[in-house]
Order: C-alpha cells, then structure tokens, then sequence
C-alpha cells in the first residue's frame, strides 16, 4: 500500500519549481522549497505569490485558501532543512552535472527512506540515480509547465527503482489531481520526444523565411485547433530548456529531427530566452509576462521596414 506523504520538499524555484511548490501545498502538504541565494529564493516567493493572486483574481481561489497555501510553504536557502522531508523533487536547471550535484546533496542529507524525485524533462533518470547511494529510490517525476494548471505527470521508472517508490510516487500523483503516465527511462520520455522535434521543425521553417511567426503558429491553432503555436510554446518552454533537451535527445538518438535549429542556440546566447526574459520569437510586456508587445528593436520576431517605391524602371521593350 502507498505511503501517504506528509512532508515533501522542492530545490529550485524558477518558473517551474515555484510552480511544483505550489502545487504540493495546494494538496495539503507541508513543503519546503529551497533556492542556493537569498534573491532566487525572493523571486521564486514571487512566482507562488503571483500565480495563487492571479486564481483568487479570476475567482478560481479563495483568498484564505490561497493564504494557507502560503502558509504551508518554507523558503530557504538551507538544504539541511530538507532532513525531514518524505520526498524532495528537485527542479534545477537541464544540466545533468547540476542535477547530479543536488541529487548527491539530498542523498546525504535526506534520511534514507526519502524518495528524490528528478523533474528532468530529457536527461537519463538511471545515469542521475547512481549519483546517489539510493538509486532505487530515485525517480523521475516530470511536471508540464504551468505545473498548477498542466494535469500530466510523467513518472519515470528505471531498471533500479523500487516498486514501491513507484506505487508512492502515483499515489501522490493522484493526491494532487494530476494524472500519471508510468514509462521507461529514454530521452524526452513521451511527451516531449514527440513534441521537440515539431517545434524544432517550426523554428527551422521560421529560421529558412517560409513563414512569419505570426502564421506559423495561426497555422497550428486554426488548422490543427492547438491551444498555442509553436513559437509562442516555444517562448512559455524557455529557449534556453527547449536548447538542453534537443541537445540531449539527438545525443542518444542522432535523429535529425532533434538536432537544435541554429537560431536556438543563437537566441540562448544572446539571452532571448522566452517570457523569462522578456523576449524570445515574440516581445513581452516585461519578465515572466504573457502580455505580447510590438518588437522594440532587432530580434528574431522583428519585421523588416518597407520603404516606399516612387518610382521603377524597366529592361526591354517586351516585343
């Protein structure tokens, strides 16, 4: 029978971790949510803050509902206030070495019996659990972004993990009213092997003038009746995010598909990354904004401008 976790806890609180902390306190639980600096931990703070005013706003949350949320959430830049929790899932960023670091942090930390969960969204779970001690209790756990509003979960098993850690880990999916796919341990799981290499596809169109931004994802919504294009997706995912897991996918597949369009790894570098920043295929009305603006200057998204014709010549008389 699956434990009914009590304490949970959170490491990284940028978009999609601060996202997952709010999730788990929505369901009643306990969590501590730990960022390395005193500023990161302030903005992931930010992101609890605004997205649970934004519910009570649109009328989709009490006030005091939205209060214990808060209430049932400790920030800190302390690992070692995660010694009591039952489960931790970290959610820094796509880098696997980063990742490992954290994982072999909370293995020491962590008593033994709690499960560190991976919300990786490409890197192997198996190559991340031998980081750690315990690597039958490691698993991934993948959350969509926005994580409150996503209902999938991706629980990522690999040949090590305990099936009792998988039992626990679908039950708490249950509890927080998402609902779980069980799979194996490959590159970009399911839903993003399927999903990466079309958006990398739309970026390549873009890149090669086929298309505007703008009819590019009008084609996909109007056409194909999806609820967002692929370049407007692709400024929500992150460049930065969608660049690591491309990376990693063409690593272990060399399939085409998934080799990252050059405009990506030009746009990560010059720090057009999305809404995060601002800008991305599109231009936002500031940092975390889905308020889409006019192009301020160059970028990707920025048209051309026309120059009047007065007047033209010709060559031949056309007999």
């Amino acid at each position: 029978m699956a434990r009914e976790l009590t304490e949970v806890g959170v490491v990284g609180l940028g978009t999609m971790g601060a996202g997952i902390a709010e999730v788990l306190a929505r369901a009643g639980l306990s969590v501590t949510a730990v960022e390395v600096t005193d500023e990161a931990l302030h903005r992931g703070r930010e992101h609890v803050v605004t997205s649970t005013d934004k519910a009570v706003v649109r009328g989709k949350l009490d006030p005091a509902d939205r209060d214990a949320i808060l209430s049932r959430i400790r920030f800190t830049t302390a690992m070692a206030d995660l010694a009591v929790a039952e489960l931790v899932v970290e959610a820094v960023p796509e880098r696997l070495e980063l990742k490992a670091q954290v994982l072999a942090t909370l293995d020491r930390v962590c008593p033994p019996g709690t499960i560190l969960a991976t919300n990786t969204s490409s890197l192997s779970v198996t190559e991340l659990s031998v980081a750690t001690g315990r690597p039958g209790k490691v698993i991934g756990m993948h959350f969509f972004n926005p994580a409150p509003v996503m209902k999938l979960v991706e629980v990522v098993r690999t040949v090590v993990t305990e099936p009792s850690v998988v039992e626990d880990v679908e039950a708490l999916c249950a509890r927080l009213g998402k609902v779980d796919v069980t799979i194996g341990d490959r590159a970009g799981f399911v839903a993003n092997a399927l999903l990466f290499g079309y958006l990398n596809h739309a970026v390549s169109m873009y890149e090669n003038r086929y298309a505007s931004r703008e009819d590019l994802d009008a084609a996909m919504r109007l056409g194909c009746g999806l609820p967002m294009g692929p370049l407007a997706l692709m400024d929500l995912i992150g460049i930065d995010t969608a660049y690591e897991i491309l990376v990693t996918m063409y690593q272990q597949s060399r399939n085409r598909l998934h080799a990252p369009s050059p405009l990506i790894k030009q746009m990560m570098t010059a720090g057009l990354l999305g809404r995060k920043t601002g800008r991305g295929f599109y231009t936002y009305a500031g940092r975390d904004s889905a308020e889409v603006v006019a192009d301020a200057g160059p970028g990707p998204g920025a048209r051309r401008r026309r120059r009047p014709v007065r007047s033209v010549g010709g060559v031949g008389s056309g007999d």
